[in-house]
């Protein structure tokens, strides 16, 4: 057997103002500060994109500058992977060959069980926002409203000694 390399988890995608779903490989990257979705990727899929307030900027690795450029958009989409589902905000920006990648505030705040012989990822620490496909068919909009600002203080939290990803306002949810 070789030695894994890399973590990823097929995840499917589904745009809030279509309601219109991809699958895709995304990259689990403890590396990364963000969520991100890479630029030709969104470009192709039609993703509607959101114009951020202010850039954020890109470094390497070796702290030099992003030849793709600064971050100036990103794309809110709902994700699900097996029975779990949430709302989720990535930057757009320039992945090269990887389409989407899951950095370290979801990392963190999913604290996925990783079998790194076989590279299976299972979600049994999920946060409270992180909802199942199978459940909520009696939900009321309020409570889906609800949920949504909940998972938005939820991320905000993860993130606030890593860098100023997520929205200030609150989150709308598509009905």
């Amino acid at each position: 057997m070789q030695p894994l390399r890399a973590v990823w988890m097929k995840i499917g995608l589904k745009k809030v103002d279509t309601h219109e779903g991809v699958t895709v490989n995304a990259l689990l990257d403890s590396g990364a500060t963000g969520l991100f979705m890479d630029k030709k990727f969104v470009e192709k899929n039609k993703f509607r994109m959101e114009k951020l307030e202010r850039l954020v900027k890109v470094t390497n690795v070796d702290g030099t500058h992003n030849s793709g450029g600064d971050i100036t958009h990103e794309v809110e989409c709902n994700v699900y992977y097996k029975e779990h589902r949430e709302r989720m905000s990535f930057k757009v920006c320039n992945l090269g060959r990887t389409e989407v990648i899951l950095g370290m505030p979801w990392l963190m705040a999913h604290n996925p069980e990783i079998d790194w012989e076989k590279g299976d990822v299972k979600l049994m620490r999920c946060p409270p926002w992180c909802g199942k496909s199978n459940e909520g068919k009696g939900r009321t909009k309020q409570k889906e409203r609800m949920r949504g600002a909940e998972e938005e203080k939820a991320i905000s939290w993860v993130a606030d000694e890593k860098e100023d990803w997520g929205r200030e306002e609150e989150m709308e949810i598509d009905h």
